[in-house]
């Protein structure tokens, strides 16, 4: 009578053994770095609002101008409580510049939150240029609105 014993040799198991351990040690360190990535995608996410609402708000302030409704506020946008500069970039609630109120105001509904701290992002205005500085990783990654060109970008910091 013939025995059939089926299973794995300890060689076999093994070589499994090292060929997860090695998988694991490539794979990992790709996991590791989700995070960041999820945070910078969050970051770049947020400037991608900014600038397309900068530049709804620059086009209602072409329509309003083209029908004579006057610079301010923006009539027609959000809720009728964006303040434009001469060149019809947004600045805020008021002639002065307001880098929390344009935040609040041109991205509106789900907004991450800005505020002079515990927020997400933290507001500094040095002229044109309003900065909001992302707090979420603690690496400081930063969106730059300037407002006099409407220009919106982001700076990812390492």
């Amino acid at each position: 009578m013939k025995i059939n014993n089926k299973g794995f040799t300890m060689i076999e198991l093994v070589v499994v053994i090292a060929i997860l351990g090695i998988l694991a040690a490539v794979a990992l360190p790709r996991f590791m770095d989700a995070n960041k990535d999820a945070h910078r995608a969050a970051v770049a996410g947020t400037a991608g609002a900014l600038g397309a609402s900068v530049a709804l708000v620059r086009g209602q302030w072409e329509v309003n101008k083209s029908k004579g409704l006057g610079a301010n506020p923006q009539v027609g946008f959000g809720k009728n409580n964006v303040f434009v500069n001469a060149e019809g970039w947004p600045i805020g609630l008021s002639a002065a510049v307001s880098c929390t109120e344009i935040w609040q105001n041109v991205l509106q509904a789900s907004a991450p939150t800005v505020a002079a701290s515990n927020a997400a992002y933290v507001p500094t205005f040095a002229s044109p240029v309003c900065t909001y500085t992302y707090q979420g990783d603690g690496k400081n990654d930063l969106i730059r609105y300037d407002t006099s060109t409407g220009e919106v970008t982001f700076t990812f910091v390492e």
